[in-house]
C-alpha cells in the first residue's frame, strides 16, 4: 500500500490530528457534524482520532503505548466486508498486525469488521506497515482518499474547510494552530465570530490547546 508513505512520523501524525480536531471544534459547534475528533483518554494510555465524512466512510487512528494502528473504511470499496457474498474482512488486511495494536480494535465503537485498509507501526520501528493485500485489478480501498483527510498544510485545511463549512476561513489562525499547540481568543473570534467562545474553551483545553487572551474583553 503505497499510501502509508505519506504518514508523517507517529508524533507528527498524533499532533496533525489533534490540531484538525481543535480546528473543527472552533468552526463546528455541532459534535456529531465534525469531520475530525480526537479522545485523548480514549482508554488508559490510549488516545482515538476520528475521521467521519457522514457518508459512511471512516478513519480511525489509535495512540498506544505499543505504537500506532489506523483502520480505514471506504464504504463503496471493492474490499468493503459488505461487497463480499458473505460478509467478511478481505483477506490479508489484518494480517501481520502486532496482537497488542490489533487489539486496540475489539471495541464495539471501532468497527473492527468494517474495514478496507490497516496501517500500523510498533514503537521503535522506522515505518509505517501493512499486510499483504491482493486487490483487484482497478480497485480502491479508499486509504489515498481517506489518508487525505489528514489535512498536511494549513492551507490543504483551510481548502477544505471553507468547501465543508461553507464558511470564509482566514489562513493565519490556522497556521498558528498549525505551528503551535496554542491559540488567542482573538483568533477564535476570526475563525468563526459566530461561536460561543465560553463554549470552546474546555474542548479545546481537553485537547491541551492553550488558549491565550482569555482575560481580554
Amino acid at each position: 500500500m503505497a499510501s502509508r508513505t505519506v504518514l508523517p512520523a507517529p508524533d507528527d501524525l498524533k499532533r496533525r490530528l489533534l490540531t484538525l480536531a481543535a480546528l473543527d471544534v472552533i468552526l463546528c459547534p455541532e459534535e456529531w457534524l465534525r469531520y475530525h475528533t480526537f479522545i485523548p483518554n480514549w482508554a488508559p494510555n490510549v488516545s482515538l482520532a476520528k475521521i467521519n465524512n457522514g457518508a459512511g466512510d471512516h478513519l480511525f487512528v489509535l495512540f498506544a503505548p505499543e505504537g500506532v494502528i489506523l483502520k480505514g473504511f471506504d464504504h463503496e470499496s471493492e474490499l468493503s466486508p459488505h461487497a463480499q457474498d458473505e460478509y467478511a474482512v478481505w483477506p490479508g488486511i489484518y494480517d501481520g498486525t502486532p496482537e497488542a495494536l490489533l487489539a486496540l480494535l475489539e471495541d464495539e465503537a471501532l468497527e473492527k469488521e468494517d474495514v478496507t485498509f490497516c496501517i500500523w507501526r510498533e514503537t521503535g520501528d522506522s515505518q509505517w506497515r501493512a499486510g499483504k493485500v491482493r486487490m483487484p485489478k482497478g480497485a480502491d480501498d479508499g486509504s489515498e482518499f481517506l489518508l487525505g483527510t489528514i489535512c498536511e498544510t494549513p492551507e490543504d485545511y483551510a481548502d477544505w474547510a471553507e468547501g465543508y463549512f461553507d464558511m470564509p476561513i482566514p489562513i493565519e489562525p490556522v497556521k498558528a494552530l498549525y505551528a503551535a499547540p496554542a491559540i488567542s481568543v482573538k483568533a477564535i473570534r476570526s475563525l468563526n465570530p459566530e461561536r460561543n467562545v465560553e463554549e470552546v474553551l474546555p474542548e479545546l483545553e481537553a485537547l491541551g490547546i492553550t488558549v491565550t487572551d482569555r482575560d481580554r474583553p
